[in-house]
């Protein structure tokens, strides 16, 4: 008799998950497991071992796994420890024969997973399959085999020759076994906070409705009430006009593949013009944008798969000598929204209260951090990845590469987002602003975006901590006494 431990990861799905529907097919019996490796000292890149506002999404996705598997009369098994430790012990305790799992690809995962493959292989059957992206990283190359380092032309390739497939079924029967292993209990886990967080009560987690089932609903929902104005409407973030999925692409409740396949049978049956090459639906309208955000996140996947050093230092060497400055307190106002700065406050409190950011105010608030206070790149990152629950490595260090211009595809050291400019317009009646900074909500339109020290005084508000021209100077000074040096 054949038996599957299948390891859930960055998959907590049960529809398109080849793990578990290769375990199913091949195997008489299957335990579905995951294993909170946070313990681990070794492992700082794993699901678990995220900051706290990831965490906490991680509980209540694995409620719901949890109660998808109840539903096929399966069960999810907790367990806690070093991941080959726990597959061990699971292989001595159940006799199980083979140890299925869906692939990652942050560096020290990768080599983590290396190590259980070739310890295990002696004794039971191994294997791997791709999870959670379109192409695996060597798959996305160019002609001549190396890696792009420029989306534009990756997302171009691939709208070329990638061949869409049907995303697998949940499995006909989740086999369960004779008899179950221990299990400890989710709370067990202790993946909550553990003092009280107000913003991570239960409200706040009901309001991001999270699960497999919640991701699906809310893509289809997105796609029949916002994705014809998707472009126009992205980048306004008191508007709301983006799908909110990334936290669900990342923990693995959606996959790309089902959302691609989503979007052709939408526009298929609304008769919208396909533009599809190859059965491709990448095309220049709503749909065509959304996915290019999903292919970014490839793109940031691929690159840190090739270039794994960028967790820490910059993907070109040459910016590793850049002179960044060190103030703990213009930090920490920058954390807690207290820069002086409207739309930056508005954007650090959001992500504080909400564990999200709007994008186009990411970009705002990470451009006035290493360009404005000239706080190294890795401060944010590790601030963003503590407090985001949509927290990913590989979009992370992209993200923050990019905005320093030290990184693939990065914004010319010169580009420096004014946040004064942005506000405007991009938050021109302040609606955003008035959501996040309360404070200054009787303040006119006009005054929002940066109100005078005497209206701050009045408000209860920090005048600014640096100004904008002085710095943006500073900066691009920097910058080209680096240049000088290349």
């Amino acid at each position: 008799m054949t038996k599957a431990i299948v390891w859930f990861r960055q998959d907590l799905r049960l529809s398109d998950n080849s793990a578990l529907f290769n375990a199913c097919r091949d195997c008489d019996e299957v335990i579905p497991v995951f294993i909170d490796d946070s313990v681990d000292e070794n492992i700082s890149q794993s699901v678990s071992a995220l900051g706290s506002a990831s965490r906490a999404w991680l509980h209540n996705s694995l409620i719901s796994l949890s109660t998808s598997l109840k539903k096929e009369d399966s069960t999810l098994i907790f367990k806690q420890g070093k991941a080959l430790d726990v597959l061990e012990d699971l292989l001595r305790q159940t006799n199980a024969t083979h140890v299925y799992w869906n692939r990652c690809y942050e560096p020290e995962i990768r080599k983590r997973d290396e190590k259980i493959k070739a310890t295990l292989k002696s004794s039971a059957t191994v294997k791997s399959f791709k999870g959670n992206l379109l192409l695996e990283p060597w798959e996305g190359l160019k002609q001549d085999g190396t890696p792009y380092r420029v989306f534009t032309p990756y997302w171009k390739a691939l709208t070329k020759e990638y061949v869409l497939t049907k995303p697998l079924p949940v499995p006909a029967e989740i086999k369960k076994p004779q008899s179950w292993p221990s299990t400890l209990s989710l709370d067990e886990l202790k993946l909550l906070p553990q003092a009280p967080i107000p913003r991570w009560d239960k409200e706040m987690m009901d309001f991001w409705d999270v699960g497999e089932n919640a991701a699906h609903k809310k893509f289809q929902d997105f796609l029949e009430d916002g994705v014809v104005n998707y472009k126009e409407r992205r980048d306004f973030p008191a508007i709301g006009g983006t799908s909110l999925l990334s936290p669900q692409l990342h923990f693995g409740e959606i996959s790309p593949l089902q959302l691609f396949n989503t979007a052709r049978d939408f526009e298929t049956q609304n008769a919208q013009p396909s533009g599809y090459e190859h059965s491709s639906p990448l095309v220049e309208n709503g749909i065509g944008h959304i996915l290019r955000q999903v292919v970014w996140r490839e793109f940031a996947h691929s690159l840190l798969y090739h270039f794994p050093h960028t967790v820490t230092d910059p993907l070109y060497e040459k910016y590793a000598a850049f002179k960044w400055e060190s103030n703990v307190d213009h930090l920490k106002r920058w954390q807690q929204g207290m820069t002086g700065y409207p739309i930056i406050d508005a954007g650090m409190r959001q992500l504080y209260a909400t564990g999200y950011m709007h994008n186009r105010v990411r970009m705002i608030t990470s451009s006035f951090l290493c360009k404005n206070l000239l706080i190294h790149w890795h401060e944010g990152e590790a601030w963003f990845r503590d407090t985001l629950v949509d927290a990913d490595l590989a979009n992370n260090t992209l993200g923050w590469q990019w905005v320093a211009g030290c990184g693939a595809d990065a914004a010319p050291y010169y580009r420096i987002f004014n946040p004064l400019l942005q506000s405007e317009k991009f938050d021109k009646q302040g609606e955003y602003i008035r959501r996040w900074v309360p404070e200054l909500g009787e303040l006119s339109n006009k005054d929002i975006h940066l109100p005078s020290a005497d209206q701050a005084q009045k408000c209860g508000y920090p005048e600014t901590i640096v100004d904008l021209k002085a710095t943006r100077e500073r900066a691009l000074d920097r910058y080209k006494q680096l240049k000088q040096t290349f």
